[in-house]
């Protein structure tokens, strides 16, 4: 009820821009631009968590970008799903295709659809505010990516099986404690996943914790699925695995670990990606890529 009232009155009410405050336009043309106006790009965290699958961003997390994404999820802006979405599906679209990293982009490549799994918020999270903004997002993204000719579904498989502290004020270490285990794929739901290529979404990207999370939990299921119910890691490929130093941020213990993907043999057919609107601006300054 909460959700179709603001539904409602977005739609009879004047409003102001939720980006910079521009009045009479729920969303002016400077922040419709700040949402699409680069091209995706990957980006990595410091330090990067194990089992973090490759992520692409569509705009760096500042000014009116997260103006824009903190009016939708906490103060209800529901008309802004849509440009959000779009913002999200140039993410998707980034993200390498089949033949990985080499293979260009996602975009229309190989058969089958792009399947899009959002990390799910806590059950708390939606009773207060009303509606599950990544999961609205990840439908406006897949309506996107159908329209512009990339067969795209929305697979909300994941839930969380125990409670999980707020992750506002915690740091990189103390979120993936947090979130360690805590998420799991709904009975019967990795029957959804077959038939695309995965790409995990959410609207933002900080440390990672929440989408190496996700990661696991997928990974988990796919291998039970295919082992008859019983849940089998084999250490695959570690590229990077060890430790390497970045220069150029000398401020900061400049340690990373490397742990993109671990691997289960002939479990995943196609890679596991995932894709935010946004990510801190330093994230993107790693690879320049």
């Amino acid at each position: 009820m909460r959700g179709w009232w603001r539904d409602l009155t977005d739609l009879v009410l004047p409003a102001d821009c939720a980006g910079c405050g521009a009045p009479r336009t729920e969303l002016c043309l400077r922040c419709r631009t700040a949402l699409g106006g680069a091209a995706p790009r990957r980006v990595r965290p410091v330090p990067e968590p194990p089992g973090l699958p490759v992520v692409h961003a569509a705009v760096p997390y500042a000014g009116e970008v997260r103006a824009l994404l903190l009016a939708h999820k906490e103060r209800g802006a529901l008309a802004l799903a849509g440009a959000l979405g779009a913002a999200l599906a140039g993410a998707v679209r980034a993200c390498p295709g089949p033949g990985g990293p080499g293979a260009g982009p996602m975009g229309r490549r190989g058969p089958g659809s792009v399947l899009l799994v959002p990390v799910p918020s806590a059950r708390w999270a939606v009773r207060a505010r009303g509606h599950d903004p990544v999961r609205r997002m990840a439908l406006a993204a897949a309506g996107e990516l159908r329209r512009t000719g990339t067969p795209a579904r929305v697979a909300a498989v994941l839930r969380q099986r125990r409670a999980v502290a707020d992750q506002a004020e915690l740091d990189a270490r103390q979120r993936l404690e947090n979130l360690a285990g805590a998420l799991e794929v709904t009975a019967g739901g990795e029957r959804l996943l077959a038939g695309g290529r995965l790409v995990v979404v959410d609207d933002l990207m900080t440390t990672g914790a929440s989408l190496a999370e996700a990661a696991r939990a997928l990974r988990e299921a796919l291998v039970s699925r295919r082992n008859g119910g019983t849940a089998v890691y084999a250490a695959g490929t570690r590229e990077g695995r060890g430790e390497r130093r970045i220069g150029a941020r000398p401020d900061r213990k400049n340690w990373v670990h490397g742990a993109p993907e671990i691997v289960a043999p002939n479990v995943i057919g196609e890679a596991l990606h995932a894709a935010v609107v946004a990510a801190p601006r330093d994230s993107f300054e790693i690879n320049r890529n």
